[in-house]
Parts: C-alpha cells; structure tokens; sequence
C-alpha cells in the first residue's frame, strides 16, 4: 500500500516540475515565469520529498524532507517576491497583452515607497514617509 502511495506522490512532484519547466519555456513575461515557477517548483518538489520520507521510512530522513518542505515553502515565496518586485523597478515591460498593471503610478521612482492610491508627490522626492511623518 505504502508503495502506491510513494509512486503517486512522487509522480504528481515529477508532473508539477515538468509543467513547471514548461511554463518557463510558455509564459510570455517575467512575471507570468515567476508566478508559475514559484507555485508549480515549490509544490512538486515538497511532494517529491513527502514521497522520500515515506519510503525511507527513517526519523533523520524524514526529518530532513520536512525541514527541507519548511524551507522551500518559506523562501520561494519571498526571493519571488523580490525578484519580480526588482524587476519592476528596473522597468522590465509587461506583456503586451496585459490589461492591468496594478503598480502604475503607485510606486516613486527614486524611493520605491508603495502608496494606496496614485503618487502624486514629485519623482526625485527621496524622502517621503508615512502620512503621520512629515516630508524631510
């Protein structure tokens, strides 16, 4: 019973990192590669060590895959998060079909400081702060 299990496990990693590595090669924009990288990667390889500790059926094994599983399920995340924000910043273009870009006009240029509505302050004002703190 525990080898069918390791087998769909492992086999639904592999099929999660294949579709990963092909949304890399599809998605037209970095953002769109990040955004599938992140989820389909992050998911496939937790199952792949899920399947792992279940066949080696080991306290340090398993251990180890769930440290692992913590680990990626933590970091991918955030380093995703940088990366496309670092990107956006340096003004790698959107898709030529995207609708939306939800950023635009709320970010300054110089400061990277994110407001709720549209940034109406001037582009080379560093420094801005919070509504409660005054400009410098």
């Amino acid at each position: 019973m525990s080898s069918i299990l390791i087998v769909i496990l492992v086999t639904l990693g592999t099929l999660f990192v294949l579709l990963s590595a092909i949304g890399l090669v599809r998605m037209p924009d970095t953002y769109m590669r990040i955004s599938v990288n992140t989820k389909a990667a992050t998911l496939g390889v937790g199952l792949i060590l899920v399947g792992t500790a279940i066949f080696f059926n080991d306290l340090s094994t398993t251990s180890r895959s769930l440290v692992i599983i913590l680990f990626v399920f933590l970091t991918a995340p955030v380093s995703a998060h940088l990366i496309g924000r670092a990107s956006y910043f340096m003004g790698v273009k959107m898709w030529k079909n995207s609708i939306v870009d939800d950023l635009e006009g709320k970010y300054q240029k110089h400061s990277h400081v994110l407001k709720s509505e549209s940034d109406d302050t001037p582009d080379d004002n560093e420094n801005y702060r919070d509504k409660d703190d005054e400009l410098l």
